[in-house]
């Protein structure tokens, strides 16, 4: 009777998980086979296959086009990845604190994560124009520099006097609380404001047109078009991971800071010497997830490269180049050179992760 249970519960079991191996046989590995018997043939998907053993894989290396992807694709992977980590963790720390109003700061900064990838990028172009919104705002704020450092003082100013009247009645309240900050950049804005209106302060003119999408221009060795890009990844992003870590600080004792705090550790020793160790099974999680992410860049390529009208050897990447050899315009499809390209992205985020988990943040918890 318990053996027939048992496979009973087998059955159950398979039956639930059925159109999830059906779909990891379908579209994983008979697709991971099909790609690896085209990388060595030449085929246009018209025409039978034709081996060529590894002339495609050579191939790839003599192609410019996919050393640019593959330069692209790294340097995209490794700043997106850092900037999204550490920006991610930042805010994470800083939502973690018993703030007023934390709620809504917290629902705030998640909302850019549910944005499509398609208006994201829609977004990013309209942001991105020589006359768009980046653009303008650039030459908003060089022309208005005057009144921003103005602005900047009367903050100082008042959020010092706020916070110095709260901790006088013995509420501990951080410099920069939220709440306090509310009050302190109205008053600021206002004080700023009536200066410029009093003559005091006059504005510049100022125009930037700086061809963000339509150049091959690069800053830092990466073209412009792909800096946007960049810029808005990290955006949508972030917030994604800001959760994880909070997760993760929400595990953490309080009971290790306030014995810290006993033995006058100060909040720079308590966040390098704590929080970071006891959340690097976190910190594994985060860089890994974005390290795959990255390096599979394509839908944000194919709308800017398109719509936003960028060459393709500022925006191409490995996954990319794999889509425009199978759909090319105008000529022939090369199957067989974008299934090597496609295996060959798959051995390198394959390596790339095997290395972060090696020589960088590893999945374990620390130990002392």
């Amino acid at each position: 009777m318990r053996l027939k249970a048992r496979t009973l519960e087998a059955l159950y079991a398979l039956l639930l998980l059925f159109p999830f191996l059906f779909t990891l046989a379908v579209f994983f590995l008979y697709a991971f086979v099909r790609a690896l018997y085209f990388s060595f043939t030449d085929y246009d998907l018209f025409s039978p296959p034709r081996f060529v053993g590894l002339a495609n894989y050579l191939s790839l290396f003599r192609d410019p086009f996919f050393l640019t992807a593959l330069g692209h694709t790294l340097a995209y992977s490794f700043v997106v990845t850092t900037l999204q980590t550490v920006l991610a963790l930042l805010v994470a720390v800083a939502l973690n604190q018993p703030l007023r109003g934390i709620a809504f700061f917290r629902t705030l900064y998640y909302l850019p994560s549910v944005v499509s990838t398609a208006a994201a990028s829609l977004l990013l172009l309209w942001l991105f124009q020589r006359t768009g919104l980046v653009n303008q705002a650039l030459s908003l704020l060089l022309g208005h520099l005057p009144h921003l450092g103005a602005f900047a003082l009367f903050f100082l100013v008042f959020q010092t006097a706020q916070v110095f009247w709260e901790r006088r009645r013995g509420v501990p309240v951080p410099f920069f609380d939220p709440a306090l900050a509310l009050l302190s950049a109205p008053l600021a804005l206002l004080a700023a404001w009536g200066l410029g209106a009093a003559g005091v302060l006059v504005p510049r003119e100022v125009r930037v047109e700086i061809p963000w999408l339509p150049t091959t221009a690069t800053f830092l060795g990466i073209p412009y078009p792909l800096w946007a890009i960049i810029l808005m990844n990290t955006y949508t992003t972030v917030p994604t991971f800001m959760v994880l870590f909070l997760a993760g600080l929400k595990g953490i004792p309080k009971t290790l800071y306030e014995a810290a705090a006993l033995d006058g550790a100060t909040p720079w020793t308590m966040f390098t010497r704590i929080t970071v160790p006891l959340l690097r099974p976190v910190l594994f999680l985060v860089i890994t997830l974005g390290l795959i992410g990255t390096l599979q860049l394509f839908d944000q390529v194919l709308f800017v490269g398109g719509s936003g009208g960028a060459p393709l050897e500022a925006t191409i990447t490995l996954a990319y180049y794999v889509y425009g050899n199978v759909f090319p315009s105008g000529a022939t499809p090369r199957v067989g050179l974008a299934s090597a390209a496609a295996l060959f992205l798959a051995g390198l985020t394959l390596v790339i992760v095997l290395l972060q988990r090696r020589f960088g943040v590893g999945e374990r918890g620390w130990s002392a």
